[in-house]
C-alpha cells in the first residue's frame, strides 16, 4: 500500500486534531486528511464530505485503498448537513476554501456546532470576516499559525466555544491575535505584499481625473488599511 503523504498545510492542520477525535472534514476532496488521521492513530471515527459527485467519488476510492471503511465514512451533502447527532462528531475541519465560504457552510450549518466542538478552519483568504464570525457567534481563538507552501501562503485558525469570547480588537481581527503576536517571517512577508498591494491601487486610484465622491471614500480606506498594516509591521 503507498504511503500516504499529506501536503505541509493539511500536516499542519492534522497537528490540531485532538486526541481520539470524532472528525468531519467538509469538502474533504480526497479524503487524505482524514485517512491519514486514521492512520495515524489520531481520530476514533472520521467523516469525508464532499458536496461535488467528483471529489466524493475521489474520496470513496481513497478509504477503500487504504481499507479504511470501518473508520471513515465518505457522504456526499453540503456542509455541516453530512454531520448526524449519532456521530457525535467534535473535531471539524474545513480547509482550502474562502473565508466567506466557510462562514456561510458555519452559519448554514450551526445547529450542528456544540460547546464540545472544536472548529479547525483554514481560510485561502478572508481570514478577518472569518473571525468576526467566530466572535459574533462566541467562539475563542485559541491557537493560529501561518505557513508558506509552494508559494502560497495559508492561516489555519482553531476555535472552541466559550460563554465569554476574548474581545478581539481591529488588528487582531485583519491580523490574527496570536499570528501578530508570533510576527514570523511568514507574516511580515505576507503583509508586506498586501500593503504593497494597496499602495498599487492607491497609485491607480490617484491617476483617476475624476474626483467622486465614491473615488475618494476608495482612496480614503485604502491609505486606512496602509496605515494599520504598516503600524502592525512596526510593531
Amino acid at each position: 500500500m503507498k504511503e500516504l503523504i499529506l501536503s505541509e498545510r493539511l500536516l499542519k492542520v492534522a497537528t490540531f486534531i485532538p486526541e481520539n477525535a470524532r472528525l468531519a472534514d467538509i469538502g474533504s476532496d480526497h479524503a487524505y486528511l482524514p485517512c491519514y488521521a486514521a492512520l495515524n492513530n489520531l481520530i476514533k471515527k472520521g467523516i469525508a464530505g464532499e458536496i461535488n459527485e467528483g471529489p466524493y467519488r475521489s474520496a470513496t476510492e481513497t478509504v477503500l485503498a487504504y481499507r479504511l471503511e470501518d473508520k471513515i465514512e465518505v457522504r456526499q451533502g453540503d456542509g455541516l448537513s453530512v454531520i448526524q447527532a449519532s456521530d457525535k462528531i467534535n473535531t471539524i475541519v474545513i480547509a482550502g476554501m474562502g473565508g466567506e465560504l466557510i462562514r456561510s457552510i458555519l452559519e448554514k450549518g450551526k445547529e450542528k456546532l456544540t460547546e464540545d466542538t472544536c472548529l479547525i478552519l483554514q481560510p485561502n483568504v478572508g481570514e478577518k470576516t472569518l473571525r468576526e464570525w467566530l466572535v459574533s457567534e462566541q467562539w475563542d481563538i485559541i491557537n493560529e499559525v501561518i505557513l508558506k507552501e509552494e508559494g502560497h501562503i495559508y492561516e489555519i485558525i482553531v476555535a472552541h466555544k466559550t460563554a465569554s469570547p476574548k474581545t478581539l480588537t481591529l488588528k487582531d481581527l485583519w491580523f490574527g491575535p496570536f499570528n501578530r503576536k508570533a510576527a514570523s517571517e511568514v507574516f511580515k512577508e505576507k503583509w508586506m505584499s498586501e500593503r504593497d498591494k494597496r499602495l498599487m491601487i492607491l497609485e491607480s486610484l490617484s491617476k483617476a481625473k475624476s474626483h467622486e465622491e465614491a473615488i475618494e471614500a476608495k482612496k480614503q480606506k485604502v491609505n486606512d488599511e496602509i496605515r494599520l498594516i504598516e503600524e502592525v509591521l512596526a510593531e
